[in-house]
């Protein structure tokens, strides 16, 4: 049986801010509270392959891992795979943004499978990343929500 999670957030900002500032791999480690730093490794046009590694887990672990990233910015979807999958045996993931009236949705499909020699089964994993989406969609918000607040002020401002 393979892993499969959905998870979303609306996000109280334009489409292009959210797109801007989810898509500035780069800039992740100041978006998402789990990653220590990233490397870009390769660019061909809308493709990115780069490494992300992640801040020491409970029992001093450090996880790292290279992943490729393609955007469709017409399509605004996003189409990821890890490239070198660790404990998964494969790791996609698929970004879908669309604009609502209250601002952004953006939606996170994730589709694996772990390796027989994982630390956690596929339904660990499931639960593992349900919980830790939460978290990061919450935090991304509140970033870009802040972000947002900061042109709307420096527009007026200006003005």
């Amino acid at each position: 049986m393979a892993g499969h999670t959905e998870n979303e957030i609306t996000i109280a900002a334009p489409l292009d801010l959210v797109w801007e500032m989810t898509n500035d791999i780069e800039n992740w480690p100041r978006l998402f509270s789990e990653y220590a730093s990233v490397e870009i490794l390769d660019r061909d046009a809308d493709t990115t392959k780069f490494r992300l590694t992640m801040h020491p887990d409970d029992n001093g672990k450090v996880w790292s891992w290279v992943s490729e990233r393609t955007c469709d910015r017409e399509q605004l979807t996003v189409r990821a795979r890890r490239v070198e999958p660790g404990p998964f045996e494969y790791m996609n993931i698929r970004w879908e943004y669309a604009e609502t009236a209250d601002g952004t949705r953006m939606h996170w499909t994730q589709d694996f499978a772990m390796r027989p020699d994982a630390p956690v089964d596929d339904a660990g994993m499931t639960d593992m990343i349900n919980r830790n989406s939460k978290v990061q969609l919450d935090l991304i918000r509140d970033r870009i929500e802040q972000a947002a607040r900061g042109r709307r002020t420096a527009s007026v401002v200006s003005e």
